[in-house]
């Protein structure tokens, strides 16, 4: 079984009783940290130190040679940055003051109360991992460099908001904490966790499963596995998911359908970072990255009381939101090309040649299912190509079916009251809305009347004679 390193650097443990350091790296075992470094000498400390990175310390105050009281000003001095949990017997309130004002992160009381110790050094962990991540994200942020680009080579973009995502995700892949990315259907989640565990080197599996539709004892048998026996048909033992993501990440999708006993079975591999196999009394532990996604507002969804709040907020550490195709037009030449590549070499066809109005007949349409639903438009088109430029025929044919003309469907929805157009004091006359809608359209299609009209749900002829009667005659048409 794959173990990964957690803290990035280790724990160093300073304490002349070999069996007090025993005792505190086993308790922190117990909460999946395997990264220390144990010293019996306080006279080693500076020059372990000086050759070794270290994430935070537990510092014993009553020792021969050096005591920790005289090292503390000595590592806060040289060391600002590694949080120090002085852990004594000294129940003296001065020394715990004094301590805190030199620069001491924790004070702990032996014996050791198993929970505070855990809970005190994860807190130190957390910290120098946010203060990484901020470092990191403020060296992209002035570079507008990216690390390692190769990381992103699945995600077809010339937009800034996606490299800003880009510079963010490098920033925080390291971090062994749970990432929520959200965005609409079809804009690329699951590559941006891809990205998320291919960026954080972990050794283990990326291991990727829709947890939507799925009741509770599915998803319990799905992630935890089962002991044999453990129900009817459970006739040999199973590794659930999350073993075999052990070591690596687990990405959940759909996370918003999770039901909620679920989700309390989630919150607690979230907390505690073990499990029980179905049928077993005995619990295993998972170090596995736990990244999810959802394309629903999962704000909304505690409001209504089918998401709980405190798995939101284990969940959100770290936030990706992916903005839709509409907000990012700027990546429609890229991914028409592309995946008209994409298209071509499947079907076993010549790339064909796309005119040149298609990408502005693109930039009118909303696309509410994204990048997958472009993807699906140019597979249509290309299927039925045969030579020279591309037709668009099949393109337009797959907007008006998403938003049918007036004079066909009547009954097409439209968006609800207030939630796209706002008025001043004065409304404006009909024939004022209508000839600013008019001139919008013709804007945003370049002029080309066929794509305005498809846009505002008229004929082209019907367009046409609104031109005309504002004195707007517009460039010959062009037969696409």
């Amino acid at each position: 079984m794959t173990e990964s390193t957690y803290p990035h650097f280790p724990v160093m443990m300073v304490d002349d009783e070999a069996q007090a350091i025993t005792s505190f790296e086993m308790t922190l075992r117990s909460a999946n940290m395997n990264n220390f470094i144990r010293c019996h000498d306080s006279r080693d400390v500076m020059s372990l130190l000086s050759s070794q990175e270290i994430e935070v310390m537990l510092l014993d105050l009553r020792m021969p040679h050096i005591s920790g009281e005289e090292l503390l000003p000595m590592i806060t001095a040289d060391y600002p940055e590694i949080p120090v949990v002085v852990v004594t017997g000294s129940n003296d309130v001065d020394t715990a003051v004094t301590c805190m004002q030199i620069g001491a992160f924790d004070y702990i009381l032996k014996p050791v109360e198993k929970s505070r110790l855990i809970s005190g050094v994860k807190r130190a962990v957390e910290l120098r991992e946010l203060h990484r991540e901020n470092q990191l994200l403020k060296a992209h942020v002035l570079s507008d460099k990216l690390e390692t680009p190769e990381a992103f080579s699945e995600i077809i973009t010339t937009s800034s908001a996606m490299r800003s995502i880009f510079q963010y995700t490098e920033a925080i892949a390291g971090s062994p904490r749970p990432v929520l990315i959200t965005g609409e259907t079809g804009v690329g989640k699951e590559l941006i966790a891809r990205a998320v565990h291919t960026l954080s080197h972990r050794a283990g599996a990326f291991i990727p499963v829709n947890v939507a539709g799925l009741d509770d004892q599915v998803f319990a048998d799905t992630l935890f596995g089962h002991k044999k026996g453990a129900f009817t048909d459970a006739r040999e033992a199973r590794k659930g998911l999350i073993e075999q993501a052990n070591g690596g990440t687990l990405f959940l999708d759909e996370i918003g359908d999770l039901n909620t006993i679920s989700q309390v079975k989630l919150l607690r591999l979230l907390q505690e970072g073990d499990f029980f196999p179905l049928g077993s009394d005995v619990t295993k532990r998972s170090d596995a990255r736990i990244v999810v996604a959802t394309n629903q507002d999962l704000d909304a969804l505690q409001s209504s009381g089918r998401f709980r709040k405190d798995l939101y907020f284990r969940l959100c550490d770290h936030q990706i939101h992916i903005p839709p195709l509409r907000h990012r037009r700027e990546d429609l030449a890229v991914l028409v090309a592309h995946f008209l590549q994409k298209a071509a070499k499947a079907l076993n066809k010549r790339k064909p040649t796309p005119p040149e109005e298609l990408i502005t007949l693109l930039s009118t349409y909303h696309f509410p299912g994204n990048i997958r639903e472009l993807e699906s438009m140019i597979f249509d088109a290309v299927s039925s190509h045969t030579s020279g430029k591309l037709s668009m025929d099949a393109f337009k044919a797959h907007i008006v079916k998403k938003h049918p003309l007036s004079n066909i469907d009547s009954t097409a929805s439209i968006p609800p009251q207030g939630s796209q157009v706002s008025f001043y004091d004065q409304l404006p006359t009909l024939k004022q809305i209508e000839k600013m809608l008019v001139d919008e359209a013709m804007k945003r299609s370049n002029g080309n009347q066929s794509i305005a009209a498809l846009s505002l749900g008229i004929s082209r002829q019907a367009l046409n004679k609104r031109l005309k009667k504002d004195g707007q005659q517009g460039p010959p048409e062009i037969k696409a």
